[in-house]
């Protein structure tokens, strides 16, 4: 396949890097990156492998043209670029996957592209992007694909297939949206409150038990699951974005919850990408991890009251950056 990545972070990289190694025609449209991803290519890091690519490059979607798979990795805080990005890149064939967290994504794209021609892919992995051109894979790395608004089609698990044969554990999705809330079970504890806890102390009962100093806390996700007390905060949000999911007809046991927290104990000390941000100092993906789930727990009268303080606390602190 042609496939252009549009979002060249740690995810879009990753995923790239392994779909170019394993032969098909990746382009990758890159900003700050250009000039090193170009020169010295893309470098995995992993303990299990460690492998360079040299992907096509480009600054503009112009450059690529039409392809046979857009895959979409921007942060959703740029969604309102896809107007100027996605057009050159797609045609009659083009499936445009989104890769990206949080709910409302594939609407996003279907307001540019056909509704027809959307997926989404969701990504349970961790990594970081410790410099240009470089990502550090730490654990998992999953994708489930599903089709917006329908049930999988022939191309789902082709796609599916492709994704497996470059060394991309993959399955395919009986019901996307199902599949959103299922990884909204992790992604709203550990994304907001590794954020909510290290720069928001007020609102949430003090630092942890660490032994550090307030200004010197950050909370990754080890720190979260070994402190009793925030614990059982990240608890009782996975329990309501459950309660949330099961009221909207997308059912998910309590189980799930369990499951979660066993495979976050082994990444380690890892910094969840909401924190990344925040420490970077860039805007927040407030509306598709945060902000809509809980437009639709109210909608469907589910009590949501940690996540509505958790939503006034990121909403605060991002109001503080984009002033400081």
């Amino acid at each position: 396949m042609k496939i252009a990545i549009v979002g060249c972070g740690a995810v879009g990289s990753y995923y790239g890097a392994k779909l170019a190694r394993d032969g098909h025609d990746v382009h990758f449209l890159l900003r700050g990156d250009y000039e090193v991803v170009r020169a010295s290519g893309v470098r995995v890091m992993s303990d299990g492998e460690s492998f360079t690519v040299r992907p096509r490059c480009a600054r503009e979607p112009g450059e690529i043209g039409v392809c046979d798979l857009v895959l979409i990795a921007l942060k959703t805080t740029a969604n309102s670029e896809f107007s100027r990005l996605l057009p050159p890149l797609v045609a009659a064939h083009t499936a445009v996957m989104t890769l990206q967290n949080g709910l409302g994504n594939e609407a996003a794209l279907a307001r540019v592209v056909p509704a027809a021609k959307v997926l989404g892919g969701l990504c349970f992995v961790c990594l970081n992007r410790i410099q240009p051109g470089v990502i550090q894979h730490i654990a998992h790395g999953k994708v489930v694909i599903g089709e917006f608004q329908r049930g999988p089609e022939p191309r789902t698990h082709d796609l599916c297939t492709s994704f497996k044969h470059a060394g991309i554990p993959s399955k395919v999705a009986e019901n996307l949206e199902r599949a959103h809330w299922e990884k909204l079970v992790w992604n709203i504890p550990f994304n907001g409150l590794g954020v909510a806890g290290t720069a928001g102390y007020e609102a949430w009962g003090g630092p942890p038990d660490t032994g550090a100093s307030r200004h010197s806390v950050v909370l990754t996700t080890d720190i979260l699951l070994g402190d009793p007390r925030w614990e059982r905060i990240v608890r009782a949000l996975m329990a309501e974005v459950i309660a949330t999911a099961n009221a909207l007809g997308h059912p998910i046991p309590e189980s799930h919850a369990d499951r979660n927290i066993a495979n976050t104990r082994t990444m380690g000390a890892y910094r969840a990408s909401t924190l990344i941000d925040f420490e970077c100092g860039r805007p927040l993906e407030l509306q598709s991890l945060f902000l809509e789930p809980l437009r639709r727990a109210r909608a469907a009268a589910v009590a949501t009251p940690v996540l509505e303080r958790l939503c006034d606390t990121l909403l605060a602190l991002d109001a503080r950056r984009a002033t400081a």
